[in-house]
């Protein structure tokens, strides 16, 4: 297997990249800025930007299998920035792809495709796309994902993944905010809300990623089709939180503000920001408001099923690896 890791400087690429290169396949690792740690490792690293058809067309040159988990990511931001990255870069990326005769192509998606606001207790792949969404972000994935499902044929087979709040050891843009804002104090509960939710351990993350491409072939099972994956062990999204802030030897969040009160300051700090014109995310946004106090959790049956996936790692002993991540740090 010669391999395509698109964003393979981000937490997930790069976990997916060396799992990879664990696994004796050849890799190749797209991103737009420079990742010494993945050479020392073999990676082949390629400097470049997917919204040009040009580099993602010399990146898929020689591949047979592509990974793309790049993507902009984030609840704050211009529409034209989301849709270049995350739609644009998508469909370059399945053009190179078809012309580069690659035969496997596996697209990091995400559970926010198909959540319509409210709780999302136990749903499968069957739940449709929204007919709006909260976020630019979850808008274009879902664009996204309907590109590459759709480019699904007897050439090029195609799967998508939808891994739930990814965690782990490393350099977790979702974990650092976290421990950042509590060890502040400036994180709060919201209401009495303490819904379940679903998170993904970084290896097992990356390791549905191969065990698709492996299953991925034209007419399987899995060719065409979107998968969720996660821990298969929803707990509440606080007790998530805390264990979390345990981990990096914080204190756990005790306090709380009623959920009317955090609406309204997250809809006027949007409106402020807005105003500003700064790019910035704010502190707190609706949608935000919105994840902490809803359930959002997935029936991984078909995951389970088709690409014979199993969560490696309990939540657990997850913790106790990042404490010990966290306590090797500087």
């Amino acid at each position: 297997m010669k391999a395509l890791v698109t964003g393979g400087g981000g937490f997930l690429g790069g976990a997916i990249a060396q799992l990879l290169m664990s696994k004796g396949v050849s890799v190749r690792s797209f991103s737009r800025g420079d990742y010494p740690r993945l050479a020392a490792l073999g990676v082949e690293c390629v400097r470049g930007d997917l919204a040009d058809r040009a580099s993602a067309v010399e990146a898929c040159r020689g591949c047979d299998t592509v990974f793309h988990a790049a993507a902009k990511v984030g609840m704050w931001g211009r529409y034209r920035d989301f849709y270049r990255t995350n739609v644009l870069g998508t469909a370059n990326l399945l053009e190179a792809a078809k012309s580069a005769g690659v035969a496997r192509f596996v697209f990091t998606s995400t559970p926010s495709v198909i959540y319509p606001g409210g709780d999302v207790d136990g749903w499968d792949e069957r739940a449709p796309y929204p007919a709006s969404f909260d976020s630019y972000y979850a808008k274009t994935k879902a664009e996204a994902e309907k590109l590459v499902l759709a480019a699904n044929s007897p050439a090029l087979a195609t799967a998508a993944l939808r891994p739930h709040l990814i965690w782990g050891p490393g350099r977790d843009h979702m974990i650092a905010t976290i421990v950042a804002r509590g060890k502040a104090g400036r994180l709060r509960r919201i209401g009495a809300f303490n819904k379940l939710i679903d998170t993904t351990y970084i290896d097992d993350a990356a390791n549905a990623h191969w065990l698709a491409a492996e299953r991925l072939s034209p007419g399987a099972p899995c060719a065409g089709r979107a998968y969720f994956i996660s821990q298969g062990d929803p707990r509440p999204n606080w007790d998530i939180v805390n264990m979390i802030l345990n981990a990096a030897g914080a204190a756990p969040v005790a306090k709380a503000i009623p959920y009317a009160l955090a609406y309204a300051a997250a809809a006027g700090l949007e409106a402020a920001w807005k105003l500003a014109g700064t790019g910035s995310e704010p502190p707190l946004t609706r949608f935000v408001v919105q994840q902490l106090t809803t359930a959002h959790w997935f029936n991984i049956s078909a995951a389970r099923r088709d690409l014979d996936y199993a969560p490696l790692v309990n939540i657990e002993t997850g913790m106790e690896r990042l404490a010990a991540w966290f306590k090797s740090q500087p």
